[in-house]
This record gives structure tokens, sequence and C-alpha cells, in this order.
């Protein structure tokens, strides 16, 4: 029998530290936005107020993001009996789909740049995006750590990172121009930006959307996860398996497994359970089956 499987152990996340997270960067996020408006408004700055709405929406983002990991903690009732777990994935779609909108218009915006380049607005504006750049960054240091394990709060850090690029775009573009008078230098920077941005949201576009369907979670192959329940010697074979995510960190499996007997049927339930816990699989349901029995499996054989 194969022992090809990998252990992929589920990071427990810090909820404590998550929620601090979230309202310290939604604080942030907000007093930037303030003053950024303010300092728009006052210098008459079209860029500045363009740039304010846009970290409004990072603001929306977070919020959906803070509301999606308050929902899902809340009790599984009799019409949602997930709770509303789901939650998580459906906020981490929309965002990937926000941050693609994102990228479209700092896309539209350079290239009408290049076609009639614009002088950067001076020394206030380099101000702002040295400010942008600091909160921008903390907010993703917030998220750094767990990013990798929670799909929702990959997408939260994701937005605050590419703002925080764009920060250093528009602080780098005004320094460089300022030393070379070339004002292409801006959109050039702006395209380099759009793209290192879409190439991290289209992970997150893809991933996202593949839960959202109701699809294997990247981590995990069905193959793999078939070896992994036929490794145990009780076990003939696996038929009908079915392999999802309740949230961006909770993965759910039912699987039809055959046996020669149902002797201690609940010692290898527990067992098999333990070793789908190991690579993430928290919710497990096994029908046990002997091998005459038919249920119309179109393969079943451990050794295939």
């Amino acid at each position: 029998m194969s022992h090809e499987h990998h252990h992929h152990h589920h990071h427990a996340v810090d909820t404590s530290h998550l929620n601090r997270a979230f309202i310290v960067g939604i604080g942030l996020n907000v007093a930037f936005v303030v003053a950024e408006a303010v300092a728009g408004f006052s210098i008459d700055s079209l860029g500045l107020l363009a740039d304010a709405g846009h970290n409004l929406s990072d603001v929306i983002s977070l919020v959906l993001a803070l509301l999606a990991f308050r929902l899902s903690k809340v009790r599984p009732s009799g019409n949602y009996t997930y709770g509303y777990k789901k939650s998580t994935i459906l906020v981490s779609l929309l965002n990937a789909l926000i941050l693609l909108i994102a990228v479209g218009f700092i896309f539209v915006e350079s290239i009408e740049k290049i076609h009639t380049p614009q002088p950067i607005a001076g020394r206030t504006i380099s101000i702002v995006a040295g400010i942008g750049i600091l909160i921008n960054g903390i907010t993703a240091w917030l998220f750094f750590k767990d990013r990798r394990h929670d799909l929702n709060i990959k997408g939260a850090f994701l937005h605050m990172a590419a703002d925080t690029l764009v920060s250093v775009g528009v602080l780098v573009s005004g320094i460089l121009i300022s030393v070379t008078g070339w004002s292409i230098i801006d959109p050039i920077i702006g395209l380099v930006i759009a793209c290192i941005i879409l190439i991290s949201t289209w992970e997150l576009l893809r991933d996202s959307l593949r839960l959202s369907l109701d699809g294997v979670p990247a981590h995990l192959h069905t193959s793999v996860v078939e070896r992994l329940l036929c490794e145990d010697k009780r076990v003939v074979c696996v038929h009908h398996l079915h392999i999802w995510a309740i949230s961006t960190t909770q993965n759910a499996l039912t699987a039809h497994i055959v046996v020669n007997t149902f002797d201690k049927s609940d010692i290898l339930k527990h067992d098999l359970r333990h070793r789908l816990e190991e690579i993430g699989i928290q919710h497990a349901t096994f029908e046990l089956e002997l091998p005459h029995e038919d249920c119309h499996a179109s393969r079943c054989d451990c050794d295939a």
C-alpha cells in the first residue's frame, strides 16, 4: 500500500488576535481616509480624493472580512446546520472581485497617463503616500501570520499589501520624477504594481471560487485522501468520496467505506477521523458497507 500522503496539520487561528487586528486595521484606515479627504479638499487635489475613495473600499473590505469572521462563530441552527461559516468563503470571493476592479482602475489610469503625462502634485501627495505606506503596511502586517491558513484573512492581507505597494509606487515615482523630470515613470510603475496585484489576486479568486462551488480545497487531493483511508488494513475500498470546505478554515468529507466486518466499527471510524484531522479535514461522515452490498459504485478498489 502507498504511503505517499503528506501531513497538513490544521493551524489553530488565534481568534482574539484576529479580532484585535481587524478593529485596529479598520480604525487606522478610517483615520487615513478622513485625513486624505481633508488634505484633498484643502489643496483641491483630485488625485488625493480619488485615492481616499480607493482606501474607503479597503475599509469596506476589512469590515466585510470582520463580519464574515464574526458570522463564522455563530452557532448552527435548524435552518443553517453549519451556521454561517460559508460567509468567510463568500467574502473572500467578493474581496477578490473588488481587488480585480481596483486593478482595472489602476490599468486604465496608468494607460491614460502614458497618453497624457501629468506632473505629480507636489510635496503634499508625497507626504500622504508616506503615511499610506505606514498605515497600510501596519495593517497588512497584522494579517501576515494567518494569511496562509484562512482565505478570508488572505483577502484582507492582499488588500492592504496591494495598497502599500500603490503608496510605495506613488512615493518612488514622485522621487524619480523630481530627479529626472520624466513624468512617464509614474504610469509605468502603476502598470507594474497592477500586474503584481493581479497575479496575487488571481490565486485568491481561483481558490475562493473553487470553495464557493464546493470544490476540493487546494491543499487536498482526492486520490491522496483515498489512499490515506485505504492504508488502514480494515478498509477494503473507498467510494462515493466527497470533500468540500465548510469555511475558509474547516473542511468536511463523506465517504462509503467497504469493510470485511462491522466488528469494532466505532474504533475504525475514530481511527479514520484521526488520520483525516492530520491533513486538515475536521468533519468526516462515513457509511460502512460489506463487500457484497451493491450501492452502484463506479469503482471500488484500494489497489487501483
